[in-house]
C-alpha cells in the first residue's frame, strides 16, 4: 500500500527514535509532501546537520517527494478548522492533504492523529 509520510515519522527514522523500524516497513512504497521535506530539513539543521547533508540522507531513503499545490493549500486552509485545537501544523494538514488528494494512508509518529477525523487512514508508528 502506498502511504505519504508525516514529518515525524521521516524524523523518527533519521534521528533513530522509537517507531523507526515501523517506518522502515513502509519506505518502499511511501511519499511526502514537499512541505514536510522542508519540515525535515529544517529540523535537521535546528540540530546542527547542514541542510546539504540532510538532502544527501532524504536521497538515500528514495521517498518521492510530491510539490504542494494549490488545491492542497486549499484542502490544508480547510483543515484549520477541524484540527486546530489538536495542534496540527500547516506540515501536518499538508501531509493529510497529499493523502486526501491521492487516496492514501499516513504514517506519523503522532498518536492524536488516529483519534481526529481526518478523511484518511492514519497508520502510527509509535
Amino acid at each position: 500500500m502506498t502511504v505519504v509520510l508525516d514529518a515525524s515519522a521521516v524524523l523518527a527514522l533519521v534521528l533513530g527514535e522509537r517507531g523507526s523500524s515501523r517506518v522502515v516497513e513502509h519506505l518502499h512504497d511511501a511519499q511526502i509532501s514537499a512541505v514536510n521535506h522542508a519540515e525535515v530539513l529544517s529540523r535537521l539543521a535546528h540540530l546542527g546537520i547542514p541542510v546539504a547533508d540532510g538532502v544527501d540522507l532524504l536521497v538515500r531513503l528514495r521517498v518521492p517527494v510530491r510539490s504542494f499545490t494549490e488545491s492542497q493549500a486549499r484542502a490544508v486552509g480547510e483543515l484549520r478548522v477541524g484540527t486546530t485545537d489538536a495542534g496540527l501544523s500547516l506540515g501536518d494538514r499538508a501531509c493529510i492533504a497529499l493523502a486526501r488528494e491521492q487516496g492514501l494512508a499516513v504514517v506519523t509518529a503522532d498518536r492524536l492523529w488516529a483519534e481526529l477525523n481526518l478523511g484518511v487512514e492514519v497508520i502510527t508508528v509509535r
